[in-house]
């Protein structure tokens, strides 16, 4: 026997709608609260709390606690926060996520992509949180620039893209910054590369040698360019070249320098090169580009040729022939008539050494060359590998199997290490010696 119209139960999504009418009021009432006090500090917090909690009990509402506690953590940080991404922000594990567009977000953690249960209510919410992110940096984005870079206040790194450039909504991908100061030793646990490996690099630091890092996308470039500035010694005077802020050096003497877009009237950018030439004029022991995008690269290498040995910097691509062939590139786009072999020259002298970095299918990240740039033969750069990295199989769950092995060569600039005190073992440079260390292996 069917129930009449006045006894069937009230639909399921009545209590869900009374929560959104809840949460939109609480939201209101905090933003109101947030006006006196800024939302870090702890009499925010403790006065948001005791005010939803009132608020809570006057809506009438019964709920668990747990999904209580979970409604007045996405009304704080709706207000205080980034909104309905927010919990992914405070998760250490998680290095990147992906926003595209108000219904999909994505996460990367350990390498692998994933899609999250987190939602905006419409690309409106979506760009009232990213208009939260950079207007504090007077960064803007609108129709007229429909494209951003910013940082948060951790220094995580934001990008945003919204129509008409992009057809999918407001999209949002942000870089997360490590907290965590990684070593080498993390490194060498992580089997991103040997021990053996690493006291080579350690010298070549040491030894004031220019060395270029390369690798694909997401592959740790500036991770790695990090933890290399780490054997950089503490008496020298060091610059640091960004788009945004990432690098993290613990030398005293360290002057971080930021490029800066245009303004609305078009006027006033602050371009990487004309930071690579003024930081030329600030007695730099030694300069730190964060990523050579373009032009700058002849600025960079002009410094590098010019004196200022122990450069580092990084690049996108695929391989460490692939880098020259893109520095090529950006030297052509500084709008100079150059031969181009003139510009090999150029690059043969000023850089000694190209790490290369690969991101390998299950999502690890591991130095799968160390070259070394060897000179010109005839209108050719050479090069010549001192460590490969080889995949011998895949292992359970998808693991790349493989190890990195020195290629029995020794580098030509040997003679320079071992006048600075760094004369190498034998073994370094010997067949057999490059199989990754197991986690916690020092350095010895």
């Amino acid at each position: 026997m069917s129930e009449s119209p006045d006894e069937q139960p009230a639909p399921a999504s009545a209590k869900t709608v009374n929560i959104a009418v809840l949460k939109s009021k609480l939201v209101n009432a905090l933003g109101r609260v947030l006006e006196q006090q800024p939302p870090s500090s702890l009499e925010f917090q403790s006065t948001a709390r005791k005010r939803l909690s009132q608020l809570f009990t006057q809506s009438g509402l019964t709920l668990e606690n747990g999904l209580r506690e979970r409604l007045f953590t996405e009304v704080l940080d709706e207000v205080a926060g980034y909104g309905p991404i927010q919990g992914l922000l405070n998760d250490p594990d998680i290095n990147e996520i992906m926003v595209n567009g108000a219904d999909q977000v994505f996460i990367e953690r350990g390498g692998v992509l994933s899609e999250t249960s987190a939602r905006f209510e419409n690309d409106e919410h979506v760009l009232r949180v990213l208009n939260r992110m950079i207007l504090p940096l007077g960064r803007r984005i609108d129709y007229d620039s429909p494209m951003v870079d910013a940082r948060l206040p951790d220094g995580s790194r934001v990008n945003a893209v919204i129509p008409p450039v992009s057809t999918h909504g407001p999209i949002i991908t942000i870089r997360k910054f490590i907290r965590s100061f990684m070593t080498i030793d993390n490194l060498i646990g992580m089997n991103t590369l040997t021990p053996n490996m690493a006291d080579f690099l350690h010298a070549c630091v040491a030894a004031r040698l220019n060395l270029l890092v390369s690798g694909p996308t997401s592959s740790g470039k500036t991770t790695f360019l990090n933890v290399l500035s780490n054997f950089i010694p503490e008496n020298e005077r060091i610059i640091t070249i960004e788009d945004a802020v990432e690098l993290q050096l613990r030398q005293k003497h360290v002057i971080s320098l930021e490029t800066k877009p245009s303004n609305v009237d078009g006027s006033g950018a602050v371009t990487p090169r004309d930071l690579v030439r003024n930081s030329l004029r600030m007695r730099p022991d030694r300069i730190i580009v964060g990523e050579v995008r373009s032009a700058e690269a002849l600025d960079m290498l002009q410094a590098m040729n010019t004196g200022h040995d122990g450069s580092l910097t990084t690049l996108h691509a695929n391989s460490p022939r692939d880098a020259l062939s893109r520095l090529e590139t950006m030297v052509l786009m500084a709008g100079f008539d150059l031969p181009l072999r003139a510009i090999r020259r150029q690059i043969a002298s000023a850089i000694q050494l190209i790490i290369h970095l690969g991101r390998l299918p299950d999502g690890s990240r591991k130095v799968t060359h160390i070259t070394e740039i060897t000179g010109m033969e005839g209108e050719i750069i050479t090069l010549s590998d001192l460590f490969l990295f080889k995949q011998t199989g895949i292992g359970p769950e998808g693991k790349v199997l493989g190890s990195t092995d020195p290629t029995g060569l020794r580098p030509m600039f040997t003679p320079r290490l071992e006048v600075v005190g760094y004369k190498l073992r034998p073994e370094i440079f010997g067949a057999g010696s490059g199989k990754f260390a197991q986690a916690g292996r020092d350095l010895g």
